[in-house]
């Protein structure tokens, strides 16, 4: 998608939008780069160029691409990859950012509802002003009422703002603290976690130069990360061997596997077991790390005795041999490292076990933090990785208040998932419509919300519907999320924003705005602060500055420059000294955490049984459940639904339901579709393009066929996010007791023609 051919895209669908004008415009595409050429007037040419930085947000911010804008006469005419840059180049949703900027649609101003919720949304504009003092006046009243953990606070995409919606919970009081990662790659961290300890590694370690063998368990890069998976490709080209796993038959499969392990969607833990069984009983693991270094070995020995590759052949779908091969590659040709995916294998009802297991393989393969292999980095900075909210500091987000065991006692998510209220800041969002209706909460603080992000998603629209009060914060309105709030305010592009920062390794990249917010937008971090000061905190939220909150990260993390540096430096970034790293840091005493030798976990080993699930009263051990497929009605009737629902899949063009209606991107799938395999599709008698009925117990939507071998057998993928056809209200409310996680790659349905 990088290597576009020189040409001319001409934008009939819509005109774009340049302060509160309208203009159509035509837009260019050549090579990495993109040019928009306004009418004549809307832009003084006789002004010169220049060239501003930024990041790219069009993928949930973790790349944080570089982005070069040039601006004539404030308005942005040219965007390209940033070079020299940390990450790049950009790929087409990147490209496309500039259509998202100058959108006609975008929500501009704040805005009230004026009639029911529920109701397709009517809207009054209001001031900045009128709307901090409504939403500071309920939120307030909640909270002398009810007590201020009735108040959601949640940020879901962009993740940006999470430090300040922190920092602001915090100072309000409230633990009822939500993220999309909630649903996303919190499941796969606390896994990790759960078998290591605090180890700085959420998914698993990308290869390195010195790695011969790389096992991807659930991960397409190919369509998710792009540029990530051309470091994939150059690892491929010297010679590392690739192991995959994934239902399907990705790019990254295509491209860089030496096997494919290609199992039953929400059967990878019983693979993972194999996986295991082969190495023990075959004498493959490393005997010195297991016997010093490791907890429960014994009762994992005894669990995965039972999965013999036959055993798995037959859960699983994936060929004895292949198992047998995919083990004896890995074992020949270390280093081996392992990386997963932010919610691959964690979409089902077997989620934490099954990615626990996962985890597991380098430890008895005894590549853990060595070289090639599963090599923990050093501590990040304390102010890194601005994007996921991380990149704040501690002292910044109020961490300690977050994670206290008091502050966290009136979270309602206690009783229901007390593993991961235990280990997370965040509580578990799955059961959101039960706590409104229990009154547990009852207002929200919605920034960059998304309804359609539950499973059977008009629950939680009719929980937000009967909040007391809701407000959220967007770049658009979007009807299945907003017609059941109470105001709506807009948000600021990454064209238009400070902060956060960006944070590669030790070297720290700042920005300033490219353009000033179209409109009354605002961003993010702004919206909370000032929030913040109308609620009564004006001192904590630095009076509602943004520079003001950035220079508190960086003073409380303690790095040793300012906003200042920052600036000054902003064109090749700051670089932070820091140690050297080092392997087997568990060996002396600089993974643990507490300086001595060992791994941050209860028993400071690495966990094959977690001692932290057996204190939340759950199994210790890494056990297979089959996937629950709710296949009967509510009252019982067996439908008898065949086909294996496998959504939540990325692609190349959209990020979840983002993106959908931009002209440039919108060509290359302007319709939802369900993927058969030739097999399904015969027997239905379905072909490519037809109109079809996706069904089951929990109800329908009507989609375009396409007949593909990229599935199995008996397998549908369907990509989530589409709001005329959303798939998440046929995945039915399973929630796995440890992640809280529901079963959005293992449901079953049924397809037939429309």
């Amino acid at each position: 998608m990088n290597d576009q051919s020189a040409g001319t895209c001409n934008i009939s669908r819509r005109s774009f939008v340049l302060g509160a004008a309208a203009t159509a415009v035509t837009m260019s595409v050549s090579g990495n780069a993109v040019e928009f050429a306004f009418a004549e007037g809307e832009v003084d040419t006789s002004k010169p160029i220049e060239k501003r930085h930024t990041f790219c947000d069009m993928c949930n911010q973790v790349p944080f691409c570089g982005l070069t804008a040039h601006v004539q006469d404030e308005h942005v005419v040219r965007i390209e990859s940033r070079q020299p840059f940390a990450t790049g180049p950009l790929c087409a949703k990147g490209l496309a950012s500039i259509q998202e900027l100058y959108d006609p649609e975008r929500l501009l101003y704040p805005m009230r509802r004026t009639n029911a919720k529920g109701e397709a949304a009517e809207w009054e504009r209001i001031s900045w002003d009128e709307a901090y003092q409504e939403i500071a006046a309920q939120l307030n009243r909640v909270k002398a009422e009810e007590g201020a953990e009735k108040v959601m606070f949640y940020c879901g995409d962009p993740k940006e703002p999470r430090g300040p919606i922190c920092r602001v919970a915090s100072l309000f009081g409230s633990p009822t603290l939500g993220f999309e990662s909630s649903l996303c790659a919190t499941a796969t961290q606390m896994c990790m976690r759960l078998v290591y300890g605090n180890n700085r590694q959420d998914f698993g370690v990308d290869p390195s130069d010195a790695t011969n063998c790389c096992i991807i368990w659930s991960l397409n890069a190919a369509w998710s990360q792009p540029n990530r998976h051309l470091n994939f490709m150059k690892h491929k080209e010297r010679g590392c061997k690739f192991i995959i796993v994934d239902p399907r038959i990705t790019p990254t499969v295509t491209s860089l596997a030496d096997i494919h392990l290609q199992p039953r969607p929400g059967t990878d833990g019983a693979l993972a077991l194999g996986f295991i069984n082969l190495l023990i009983q075959e004498d493959l693991y490393d005997h010195d790390f297991v016997e010093n270094w490791t907890h429960g070995f014994d009762e994992l020995k005894e669990l995965a005795a039972e999965y013999t590759p036959e055993k798995v052949e037959e859960i699983t779908w994936v060929p004895a041999e292949t198992l047998r091969a995919a083990v004896e590659m890995a074992t020949q040709n270390t280093p081996t490292t392992l990386q997963s995916s932010s919610a691959g294998i964690t979409h089902t009802t077997n989620a934490g076990h099954a990615q626990r297991a996962v985890f597991m393989i380098p430890a008895l393969l005894g590549q853990v933090d060595v070289k090639g292999g599963l090599w923990f980095g050093l501590p990040a900075l304390p102010i890194a990785g601005g994007a996921t909210g991380r990149g704040t500091t501690a002292q910044f987000r109020m961490d300690k208040k977050l994670t206290s065991d008091e502050f966290k006692s009136r979270r309602p998510d206690k009783e229901d998932f007390p593993a991961w209220w235990t280990m997370n800041p965040h509580f578990q969002t799955a059961k959101l419509p039960e706590y409104v209706a229990d009154g547990k909460i009852t207002a929200a603080v919605l920034v960059g919300t998304n309804a359609m992000i539950w499973p059977h998603t008009s629950e939680y629209q009719e929980a937000i519907k009967n909040m007391d009060f809701s407000v959220a914060v967007d770049y658009y309105y979007r009807p299945w999320t907003h017609d059941y709030v109470d105001m709506i305010l807009p948000a600021a592009t990454c064209y238009e924003r400070m902060a956060p920062f960006a944070t590669f390794g030790r070297t720290v990249y700042f920005r300033d705005p490219v353009i000033q917010p179209l409109g009354e937008a605002r961003e993010d971090w702004q919206i909370m602060l000032e929030l913040g000061c109308a609620l009564g905190f004006e001192e904590e939220c630095f009076g509602g500055s943004v520079e003001g909150a950035i220079q508190s990260v960086l003073e409380s993390g303690n790095v040793g420059i300012t906003i200042d540096d920052l600036r000054a430096g902003k064109e090749e970034g700051v670089t932070i000294p820091g140690d050297k790293n080092v392997e087997k840091k568990y060996e002396i005493g600089k993974l643990a955490g507490t300086g001595e030798p060992g791994f941050a976990t209860p028993s400071g080993k690495v966990e094959f049984v977690s001692e932290v699930l057996k204190k939340c009263g759950l199994e210790g051990r890494p056990v297979y459940e089959e996937p629950v497929h709710s296949p009967v009605t509510a009252e019982g009737e067996d439908k008898g639904y065949t086909l294996v629902l496998n959504s939540g899949g990325r692609l190349p063009y959209y990020t979840h339901s983002k993106l959908r209606d931009i002209p440039w991107l919108n060509q290359f799938m302007p319709e939802p579709i369900v993927r058969l395999h030739p097999k399904d599709a015969k027997e239905r008698n379905i072909k490519t393009g037809d109109d079809v009925r996706l069904f089951n117990h929990l109800g329908e939507i009507n989609v375009k066929a396409e007949v593909s071998n990229i599935v199995l057998p008996g397998v549908v993928d369907i990509f989530h996010g589409w709001h005329q056809a959303n798939i998440n209200e046929l995945i039915p409310r399973d929630f796995d007791p440890v992640t809280g996680y529901p079963p959005f790659r293992a449901a079953l349905c049924e397809v037939e023609l429309a």
